[in-house]
């Protein structure tokens, strides 16, 4: 595939989208620089892909136009990392086109920020959705919205229409003027995992003969019914969870033929419901026993001040933000994950989604450019978990650039003052450095009021953990291999680089390669048992030993 670079202050690169877009050949992708691009396409027959470049903050502001900002037809168009904005036009609007929108914030005002007619398939995958008067429209279409959020619609937050049957998973659409979803024309949706709150109307409408099937969604704070159906209507609504809504939650018409599985109640630790689940996964992760007794504390106060407050009790403030301390290759993104879903099935955040970043991704290289990216990267994560990994790079005593580097604490800890119930952030890194990371800002000590500290993994923690690796990849470990890496785990335990669960990956790697080498010399063809065996001598050739 061709790459083409769009900078407009880099010798050799293309000044503008258009004029890359004019000698692009089909099937090509063109690499946008940071800045502000203020630019509207049009692509008709064309085969396309719109990236940021890596760590780039990229705007295609078409506000100044009363067309759309991108404009597609009889195509194929990706649209990655990229914030695309309109006021008094759509901000992308796709007919017939094989349509993919990943990690983009789309903006709009007076018309629709997305819109996808007769389409055989689209995409529209953790995307923030904005600011317009209905935030996506999808006619005639299939294809998927996932991870998206969408809110601060003046209008209805996702329309289906025309016969459309789009699936709709672990999304959320909050602060509608009107219906959180509508769904009419004989539309056929699945919504999955989804959350609609704070609606002028109902959460979801359903009219003129559709017939969707709606699966554990969670409908709050509504000013009218959950959800509706009108007459001739049909379809599912299963396990889902209608909380201070107008009564009746549930409204049926007369005609309608609806059928109603398991219309569930609140969620709570302890009765076998998703957070239960979620402790079981978190248990079943190999060592870190503080880690889990300290994860399931959190938990636990979570669930009694809902229990409290159920009860009319006053409850004390909850900081959702944690410090994770330790060395890398510790289980630190993979709890955090965990903890993002946990404050979901708890009800504390909407979607629960995860987004993992680090400096180069809040940083700018200039003044009020990392603002600006710090901004972005935090309002893509409301609803979920912000996970900034070597935070304490960002602090000043992390060296040179510093002081862009203090902007971003200084914007975050102001944002996570304005948005406190809507968003965990986790900050993570070698626990001495995390001390410094605090002293960068004096908020940030209270926003972080709690630490959890990963320990290195004990090389009988790390033999599980390869063992698992290794069974995961369809090999069997045999057991004479168990003494040698204990051994060798034993013996860089100590290595100031030591990576933990990194060292024991990068060895089953290294002992796959070792098995390749010496099944390729026995000059016959191996058995299924060879193929999967890995032995002690691939360890020892894996381990330089």
């Amino acid at each position: 595939m061709r790459v083409l670079t769009v900078a407009p202050d880099r010798p050799g690169a293309y000044p503008t989208i258009g004029s890359a877009l004019l000698e692009a050949p089909d099937g090509a992708a063109i690499a946008i620089a940071d800045g502000t691009y203020a630019e509207t396409l049009e692509l008709s027959g064309r085969s396309v892909t719109l990236q940021a470049e890596d760590g780039a903050t990229v705007i295609l502001d078409g506000s100044g136009a009363d067309w759309p900002t991108i404009r597609a037809v009889d195509g194929a168009l990706t649209l990655h990392g990229l914030d695309v904005r309109a006021a008094e036009s759509i901000a992308i609007s796709v007919d017939r086109t094989t349509l993919s929108v990943e990690q983009c914030i789309v903006t709009g005002r007076t018309r629709p920020a997305i819109s996808v007619h007769a389409s055989t398939s689209f995409t529209i995958d953790r995307c923030t959705v904005t600011g317009a008067e209905t935030g996506i429209v999808v006619e005639g279409a299939g294809g998927r919205i996932l991870d998206t959020g969408v809110r601060e619609i003046s209008g209805d937050g996702i329309v289906v229409a025309l016969g459309a049957d789009p699936v709709i998973r672990n999304s959320t659409v909050s602060g509608c003027g009107r219906r959180g979803v509508y769904i009419y024309q004989y539309s056929r949706p699945e919504l999955t995992d989804t959350e609609i709150s704070h609606t002028g109307t109902e959460g979801i409408g359903v009219a003129h003969g559709s017939t969707p099937v709606i699966r554990r969604v969670t409908v709050h704070d509504t000013r009218g019914s959950a959800i509706t159906f009108a007459p001739g209507c049909g379809g599912t609504v299963e396990g889902s969870r209608f909380t201070n809504t107008a009564e009746p939650a549930l409204l049926i018409a007369h005609g309608a033929t609806v059928e109603v599985i398991e219309e569930s109640q609140a969620i709570a630790a302890g009765d076998g419901g998703p957070v239960d689940e979620l402790l079981a996964d978190l248990d079943a992760m190999v060592g870190l026993p503080g880690v889990k007794a300290e994860v399931r504390a959190v938990v636990d106060e979570i669930q009694v001040n809902e229990w409290r407050r159920t009860a009319g009790l006053s409850i004390g403030a909850v900081s959702h933000h944690l410090i994770f301390a330790g060395a890398p290759g510790t289980g630190k993104t993979t709890v955090a994950r965990l903890y993002g879903k946990l404050l979901k099935a708890l009800g504390v955040l909407p979607h629960g989604g995860f987004t993992e970043v680090s400096r180069r991704d809040l940083v700018g290289q200039y003044i009020g450019h990392t603002a600006e990216k710090t901004s972005q990267v935090f309002e893509k994560s409301l609803g979920g978990v912000l996970f900034i990994d070597e935070a304490y790079t960002l602090s000043r005593s992390a060296g040179t650039g510093g002081d862009f580097g203090q902007e971003a604490i200084d914007v975050l800890v102001k944002l996570m003052e304005d948005h406190r119930d809507e968003i965990a952030i986790i900050v993570a890194g070698y626990t001495a450095e995390m001390l410094d990371f605090l002293d960068a800002n004096p908020g940030l000590a209270s926003r972080f009021s709690k630490t959890i500290e990963f320990e290195n993994y004990s090389a009988e923690e790390l033999l599980l953990i390869t063992d698992r690796m290794v069974s995961g990849g369809d090999y069997l470990l045999d057991p004479a291999a168990a003494p040698p890496l204990t051994s060798y785990f034993d013996r860089i335990a100590d290595s100031p680089n030591f990576g933990n669960a990194r060292e024991a990956r990068r060895l089953v790697e290294a002992m796959r390669k070792a098995q390749s080498q010496r099944l390729r010399t026995l000059g016959r063809m191996p058995t299924t048992e060879e193929l999967r065996s890995l032995l002690a001598a691939d360890v020892l050739t894996a381990a330089g030993g």
